[in-house]
């Protein structure tokens, strides 16, 4: 079918993804909006599996000062090659991303970054709170795993949701989608957030 030009453009302005890829997934699609973005998005998930095992030795450090000046993040992303750190894709994400640390205060960059004990101190705690409730075991833990995924949300950075368009999803998927989209490689590896009285 030949592909509407406002849909393509429309498609290229909701995911970012090159004209050559958005006519590929209208064309799959059937010309069908949401199906188009799925299957970008999925695009995207199977090119960062492809590339999560490269090296990402290049990046940026960026700072976001959030005014008056009381608080502040410092956060390190890194990429393949210092020609896509360059780009203004990267750039932005870069800068979004220290935007929702500050916006969003998380503990550690993903769930391998929290220790064995924080994690089993927090299931202690909500089993405390949950025992004497008369619910059955299975149903216990059914109640404390949903709340383990609440907790990781608050603490962990990939699993909050992006504050920059919580259409995409997580941080996870918003990095995901820039690695479909840049083909290399990309790592949030750390974060610093200071803020005046902490």
């Amino acid at each position: 079918m030949a592909v509407n030009l406002d849909d393509l453009k429309q498609l290229r302005k909701a995911t970012g993804a090159g004209m050559l890829d958005c006519k590929k997934a209208l064309d799959e699609s059937d010309g069908d909006m949401e199906k188009a973005i799925t299957i970008l998005r999925e695009k995207g998930i199977k090119v960062a599996s492809k590339k999560s095992s490269r090296n990402a030795d290049e990046g940026l450090v960026v700072s976001y000062i959030h005014p008056p000046g009381k608080l502040g993040v410092l956060v390190e992303v890194n990429c393949e090659t210092d020609f896509v750190a360059m780009t203004e894709d990267f750039q932005k994400f870069t800068k979004k991303v220290a935007m929702h640390i500050a916006a969003y205060p998380p503990i550690v960059v993903s769930r391998a970054d929290l220790s064995e004990e924080a994690i089993e101190g927090e299931r202690k705690v909500l089993l405390a709170q949950l025992e004497g409730s008369g619910k059955p075991g299975e149903i216990i833990e059914k109640i404390i795993d949903g709340r383990i995924g609440k907790f990781y949300s608050q603490t962990c950075l990939l699993d909050q949701e992006w504050s920059d368009d919580p259409d995409v999803g997580t941080v996870k998927d918003a990095l995901t989608d820039l690695i479909g989209k840049l083909r290399e490689n990309i790592v949030i590896r750390k974060f610093a957030r200071f803020s005046i009285g902490n």
